[in-house]
């Protein structure tokens, strides 16, 4: 990567940038002009409604309450995948359409960020095996239009799997099946893509809340935004509201008057398990009684999930319970040789979705498809929908704001738009060795950094050629180094330490410790580029171990030893604040 390319991409990106400048002229834009679109959530479907907005010329803006992706969005299975049990609920369409999205993104869109994964699909017996064949092979049929990017499925027999797959009971199984679908970063992911759309013009503002829609000439035209770092209140004129908040989209629709409860919210968790404790070579999947549990790689670590459970608490702060860990690990110890334990977990993340309500009582039998809807002039919201399928959401939800408007739109154009850090992941994939010597940082922290920042890579560089102590880690047992904290503030819009903590970073659930130790270290990172005082860096600590001793009293998987060594490590950073 010569000092020419560098120059071109920094040309190229430099109104991608996300920072507290970015910041401050969205919040000026935002309280003195006209927008054509005003979207309400940062998640995946947001952000994506942004980029389509932008890419057909439109004039738009989004403001999040939270941060980038602080939902959902950060919160899945990291999956994309066309959905292989909706084939038992004979939804042929939406598993279609999610393989066309899945390839879209494996192949053109992302690829830095979106990547293989195969699954072994355990058999029990001959009627299972054709059924399940047959069911797999509609699903590699389904996704074959166009180059094939994935292998196909095949049969493997007993000892085949025993071989590939020592960590199950022999008697759980009698052979399987391997398929691949595909894997993504997702809090990353939105950050690309925001930063994509900010690129082609779109103005983004976390921590900014609605607080209410104002009506003009019998439809909604704007609405009130508090700015949650000043506390300032200012009034957002604008062309249509887009409803984009996944599970709080009731709210949303409640300002402008209407009462319509449209989404449920299912409350899916996931168990963070080291890589060492389940010995597989691919990811597995198994049925339960009413969906599938997915062991998913990840890295150094793999993913347990998931959960289809109502939620009607704190929607901010969902919570995994004892009994839903103990589920997860009971299921999965069921075809497990070497069971786990509540102490092999080093991490649990919850996820709400936001699933279109129906008559049914199960909230794994509410539909995973997307409805837009208009339900007063001014006001579209999208609701529903999965992850992997963003894109076409955003097209839809951008139609109806069309419509709405009453313009003739040029058609949806973002698969054909590759997101920030796409363009030419590929060929630095070859070139590993090269920059790590350029930039005398170890080629695992090269290789780290590509999969994370693509083509973007070079930013995270420039900031440790400044400053060498930057290529440090952040935890000596995870490959975060401190550069990418300086990056998040800089770059990708984090403005406190949880932003860092758990989605620019994931040490939040990969680490034992959970971010602690880690946490007065990134937040003095942090204060330097925000200028925070003594103050404020205290109570941005603060917030984080609070947040972390809530989330473990609410897991309830301590004993009372490893508790008691959590409090002293935690009144240890504490000491040092004071």
């Amino acid at each position: 990567m010569d000092d020419r390319s560098n120059s071109l991409i920094r040309q190229e990106c430099s109104g991608s940038v996300l920072g507290s400048q970015h910041r401050r002229e969205a919040i000026r834009r935002l309280s003195e002009e006209r927008v054509d679109v005003l979207i309400v959530g940062a998640g995946v479907t947001g952000i994506g409604c942004a980029l389509d907005a932008a890419s057909r010329g439109m004039s738009v803006a989004v403001v999040e309450q939270h941060d980038l992706a602080s939902g959902t969005s950060s919160r899945s299975s990291k999956l994309i995948h066309g959905g292989l049990r909706y084939l038992e609920q004979f939804q042929f369409g939406l598993v279609k359409e999610a393989l066309t999205e899945r390839n879209l993104l494996l192949s053109r869109l992302a690829p830095h960020l979106v990547r293989r994964v195969d699954f072994l699909y355990p058999i029990h017996q001959l009627r299972e095996r054709l059924y399940a064949g047959f069911g797999i092979g509609l699903y590699d049929l389904l996704a074959s239009r166009g180059p094939r990017l994935l292998p196909r499925h095949r049969h493997l027999g007993q000892q085949q799997v025993t071989k590939n797959a020592p960590a199950l009971k022999g008697r759980s199984h009698k052979g399987a099946i391997v398929y691949s679908d595909a894997l993504v970063d997702d809090a990353r992911f939105v950050v690309s893509a925001a930063r994509t759309a900010a690129k082609l013009g779109a103005s983004i503002a976390t921590s900014t809340r609605v607080v209410g829609l104002s009506r003009s000439k019998g439809r909604v035209s704007g609405a009130t935004v508090r700015c949650l770092e000043s506390g300032r209140e200012f009034h957002v004129s604008c062309g249509t509201v887009v409803n984009a908040t996944g599970v709080w989209s009731d709210d949303i629709e409640a300002y402008a008057g209407e009462s319509n409860s449209r989404v449920r919210a299912s409350k899916g968790i996931h168990l963070v398990v080291p890589r060492h404790r389940i010995n597989l070579e691919t990811g597995l999947i198994l049925r339960t009684v009413d969906s599938v549990l997915f062991v998913i790689p990840s890295a150094n670590h793999w993913i347990v999930g998931t959960t289809d459970s109502d939620w009607h608490l704190n929607r901010a702060h969902p919570a995994a319970t004892h009994r839903d860990i103990t589920y997860l690990i009971t299921t999965l110890n069921e075809v497990l040789a070497d069971p786990l334990t509540t102490d092999d977990v080093v991490g649990v993340y919850v996820g709400l979705r936001p699933l279109l309500a129906g008559d049914s009582e199960k909230t794994s039998k509410l539909s995973r498809e997307h409805a837009v809807t208009c339900s007063t002039s001014g006001l579209v919201s999208i609701a529903g929908g999965k992850y992997t399928t963003y894109r076409v959401m955003a097209a839809d939800t951008i139609d109806a704001v069309g419509v709405d408007q009453g313009l003739d739109l040029p058609k949806s154009s973002t698969d054909q738009v590759p997101l920030i850090g796409s363009d030419r992941y590929l060929q630095l994939r070859a070139q590993i060795s090269e920059i790590a010597e350029m930039s005398g940082v170890l080629p695992a922290t090269v290789e780290h950094l590509l999969s994370r920042q693509g083509d973007r890579i070079y930013e995270v560089l420039d900031l440790i050629k400044e400053d060498v102590s930057l290529a440090e880690l952040i935890d000596p047992h995870l490959p975060y180094v401190l550069a990418e904290v300086v990056h998040a503030v800089r770059f990708e819009a984090a403005l406190h330490l949880e932003d860092v903590l758990t989605r620019r970073t994931r040490l939040s659930i990969e680490s034992p410790d959970r971010g602690t130790n880690s946490a007065l270290r990134v937040a003095e990172l942090m204060a330097r580029e925000l200028n925070w005082d003594r103050n404020k860096l205290e109570s941005e600590v603060g917030h984080y171990l609070d947040r972390v001793a809530a989330e473990r009293a609410s897991n309830e998987q301590l004993d009372d030893v490893t508790a008691d060594a959590q409090r002293l490590a935690v009144g240890e950073i504490r000491d040092n604040l004071n």
